[in-house]
């Protein structure tokens, strides 16, 4: 039984002479295996640690050695074995939680005298130089040739990119990568993402560029990600919608979706606070959902779509009188901020309030509206704007909604009255 981490041996007699330890670890390979006692007769089980300074290992008999396991933070890749002889503290720290666990349940069996054949045992040798190195920060794979098969990802690494290699899905092995803070899977043919890739909580970068992702799933935008990640890139794929909890990511600061299907951005895109770049080239946008003039950004760019002319008299009235109970009942929900979820009503009914639509009057309405578009300038909303067309505009059909035709036709009144100035 081997497990790589960082270990420190601290001898509890320190103190007493006034000493303290390093405080710090160093990388090692811990190994637990039979060897020949002194007279060379009997062979006990022992604990040996091996670092890039002692590769031939230090030994500590295990059995009725083992004074108390210390394991509070062991989901955090961290424990303590405390030995009766020598009086030493094996303080370990960043092991992969689950060979961590493996490897106390081993170290139990043997302190309390299980027969050897029952418990996974090494054989005690000397380690490699390069077992015993600094854990691994940053891999780039871009071939096939490169990838690995047989053997699992550095646990450590903090960046990751897995390139030109035709994955069609995402390695299952990636997300036990616990430390890992950007992930670039870029030009595979990855089409669908596990919802497990929301486990990866530290994770800032998400770089899928190239793939044939045909969605992002809702789950993954109420992971964990929407703590974390700062950089999505999901240019050149063949996605069709995002989620209206897409904006739920509220950490994005750079938001690419360049060369994809879209018909429209997510309906609350303005609740996107931290955004400053957004690139949606190449879609078939036709006009850009009300909250986006919401955003603040400094880079934009919408060039190479479909945008229809803004016209505030073309609309497209949804409304019947008198309204129905469950139009009336949401409007109210939302307007009075009454808390709901799929415990307290329909699933249906929670994914109508999520695009609740605000009129210019501050009232809300869900299934009964009047839609319209109105231009505006884009250097409203970012400091920097690539050209819309090739007729170098910057203005943007931008949808407006009315709650009732007395906001509407107020709104009507209001840009003649404009216009004529």
């Amino acid at each position: 039984m081997k497990l790589q981490c960082d270990v420190e041996v601290v001898n509890r007699m320190l103190p007493t002479f006034g000493l303290k330890s390093r405080g710090r670890g160093a990388r090692a390979v811990l190994s637990i295996g039979k060897h020949l006692d002194k007279t060379g007769q009997r062979s006990k089980v022992y604990l040996m640690i091996c670092t890039a300074k002692d590769r031939a290992g230090s030994k500590y008999q295990l059995k009725d050695n083992i004074e108390k396991l210390f394991t509070k933070f062991v989901e955090d890749g961290k424990a303590t074995v405390r030995l009766k002889e020598p009086a030493v503290d094996i303080c370990l720290s960043k092991a992969d939680a689950s060979s961590l666990k493996n490897f106390l349940s081993v170290a139990r069996l043997a302190e309390r005298g299980s027969d050897p054949s029952s418990i996974p045992l090494s054989k005690l040798t000397p380690v490699r130089a390069r077992e015993v190195e600094q854990p691994k920060k940053k891999l780039t794979i871009v071939s096939k040739k490169e990838y690995p098969l047989t053997s699992n990802f550095p646990y450590s690494l903090e960046q990751l990119q897995v390139s030109y290699c035709k994955l069609s899905r995402v390695d299952m092995r990636m997300l036990s990568l616990k430390a890992l803070r950007k992930l670039d899977l870029s030009n595979n043919h990855i089409k669908k993402l596990p919802a497990t890739v929301g486990d990866l909580g530290c994770l800032s970068d998400l770089v899928l560029h190239s793939n044939h992702l045909e969605a992002f799933s809702d789950a993954l935008c109420l992971s964990s990600l929407q703590h974390s990640l700062r950089l999505l890139d999901l240019s050149h794929n063949r996605l069709r919608a995002l989620p209206a909890q897409f904006c739920q990511l509220r950490e994005l600061v750079h938001l690419k979706l360049d060369n994809n299907e879209l018909g429209c951005l997510p309906f609350h895109v303005g609740r996107l606070s931290k955004l400053r770049y957004l690139s949606a080239a190449h879609n078939r946008l036709a006009a850009l959902p009300g909250g986006f003039r919401k955003l603040s950004l400094e880079n934009l760019d919408l060039f190479g779509n479909p945008f229809i002319q803004a016209n505030p008299l073309n609309h497209s009235m949804n409304l019947t009188f008198p309204f129905r109970l469950q139009e009336l009942s949401s409007r109210a929900v939302v307007q009075l901020r009454i808390p709901y979820g799929p415990h307290l009503i329909p699933a249906h009914l929670c994914r109508d309030l999520e695009v609740a639509k605000t009129c210019d009057c501050g009232n809300v309405c869900i299934s009964f509206y009047i839609k319209t578009a109105v231009s505006v300038n884009l250097h409203q909303v970012s400091y920097t704007v690539v050209l819309v067309d090739d007729m170098g505009g910057t203005d943007a059909p931008v949808e407006q909604y009315f709650c009732s035709l007395s906001c509407y036709l107020e709104f009507l009144d209001t840009s003649i009255q404009r216009g004529v100035r």
